[in-house]
């Protein structure tokens, strides 16, 4: 692996969150390069600045590290490097997995675990937060609700995608941004904020669903820390910054950059890339495979299991795992994008072959699978874990295994594409 900046972002074990980070990191013209768990393993980030970390299941990043990914993070921050990780990533650098920081996680049942969407954030005086308050003044006008008394006069909006909680005791730890109110048109689980608290009452569809739904809950609770671990710094967000079209979002990237790493992009690249995206090859394979992933979205959609919300998540209901189809699909939309537009000079074609073979057999028992979690929601509720269908059982064994963090024919799919994602950005 050759180094062209001092800015690594650890791409394995991140999917979705990875390529989401990748294009918003891109859309900001900030440098980077992309680096896998084996060549952490192997030393490489002695040469870098910073290392960032997106989304993604921690325990699954910590595995792909293991004992000796784990110590060279631990080594490249004690001496002076930066760490900086987005959900999954903060939550890899917590006393719960690497524990480059003295704070824990909550458990399962004490957060809120399904909120999704844009929330206030409560922020304290930081060069992250540098350029965006005369950015957030129209935003107030999509609030519904008037701001408390004790708010500030402006309060930044910005995204949370499912996102874990922070349990901080420890006074070393700066609390750079707190959670504020969550916005209308945010959900939890698969109920929209504003339409609950205009017509409905949490605590009864806290008993209906079994697990903590209300955004309140959330309110003050850290949503953005730092502190240092040895000579290095350490920032965990909680907050996705690198959401699609986020213009807030990716201002606080720049800044980020410039606090931790380094934000110039040099011209030779940034010419290069320009240049880079005028040829067009068709892929009729690679089509095929994107074709097909789409068409099982499409039935998703057409069944009211899920719809957009952005150009880059879904929003499924309870009871289907929305997250790995439309990992799926993002993923398989950029690789043939990607070839499409000549970008990649790498021989693919045994490789799309090989993912072929894993994903088309699963398309056709997810479509089966959604069919029948379709008509078990009709009956009474059910969950990705909790069904009484035998055929829903089976299948979803088959599929996703009992882990929640990706198993099954779709973990051997899904590394097949992250393989081949990897191999042309």
């Amino acid at each position: 692996m050759k180094r062209k900046y001092s800015n690594a972002l650890l791409w394995d074990e991140s999917f979705l969150w990875g390529l989401m980070a990748y294009k918003a990191l891109n859309s900001a013209n900030l440098p980077f390069d992309l680096v896998r768990s084996e060549d952490i393993k192997n030393g490489k980030l002695e040469n870098y600045k910073m290392l960032f970390v997106p989304g993604g299941w921690a325990s699954n990043k910590l595995k792909s590290l293991g004992d000796t990914g784990v110590s060279e993070i631990k080594k490249f921050v004690n001496n002076g490097g930066n760490y900086l990780g987005f959900c999954g990533g903060a939550g890899l650098a917590t006393l719960d997995s690497i524990g480059l920081l003295n704070i824990k996680r909550k458990p399962t049942k004490e957060r809120v675990p399904s909120f999704s969407g844009r929330v206030h954030l409560n922020v304290n005086k930081h060069p992250m937060w540098n350029g965006i308050t005369t950015a957030l003044s129209s935003q107030r006008s999509a609030v519904r609700k008037k701001p408390t008394p004790n708010s500030q006069p402006l309060i930044p909006v910005f995204h949370a995608w499912w996102p874990s909680q922070f349990v901080v005791d420890n006074d070393d730890i700066k609390i750079l941004a707190s959670y504020g109110d969550a916005l209308p048109d945010a959900f939890s689980s698969d109920l929209n904020v504003g339409d609950v608290e205009d017509n409905q009452n949490w605590q009864e569809l806290e008993k209906v669903y079994r697990i903590n739904l209300d955004p309140k809950r959330l309110l003050n609770e850290p949503a953005v820390v730092e502190s240092s671990y040895g000579k290095g710094k350490v920032i965990l967000s909680l907050i996705h910054f690198d959401t699609p079209d986020d213009i807030n979002g990716q201002q606080v990237l720049r800044n980020l950059w410039a606090y931790l790493g380094d934000k110039q992009k040099s011209a030779e690249v940034q010419k290069r890339s320009s240049a880079e995206a005028g040829a067009i090859r068709e892929s009729p394979l690679l089509k095929e495979l994107e074709l097909s992933v789409k068409d099982l979205i499409s039935l998703g959609e057409r069944n009211f299991l899920w719809f957009w919300r952005n150009p880059m998540l879904l929003q499924w209901r309870r009871g289907v795992r929305g997250l790995e189809y439309c990992t799926l699909y993002m993923m398989m939309k950029e690789i043939e994008e990607i070839i499409c537009r000549g970008d990649s000079r790498i021989a693919l074609t045994r490789h799309i072959s090989h993912v072929k073979q894993l994903l088309i057999p699963f398309v056709e028992k997810a479509k089966r699978l959604l069919i029948l979690e379709r008509h078990a929601l009709q009956k009474g509720p059910i969950t990705y874990e909790r069904c009484d269908d035998p055929d829903i059982q089976k299948i979803r064994a088959e599929l996703f295994s009992e882990s929640k963090s990706h198993g099954g024919m779709f973990k051997e799919l899904i590394d097949e594409v992250d393989k081949l994602l990897y191999s042309i950005l």
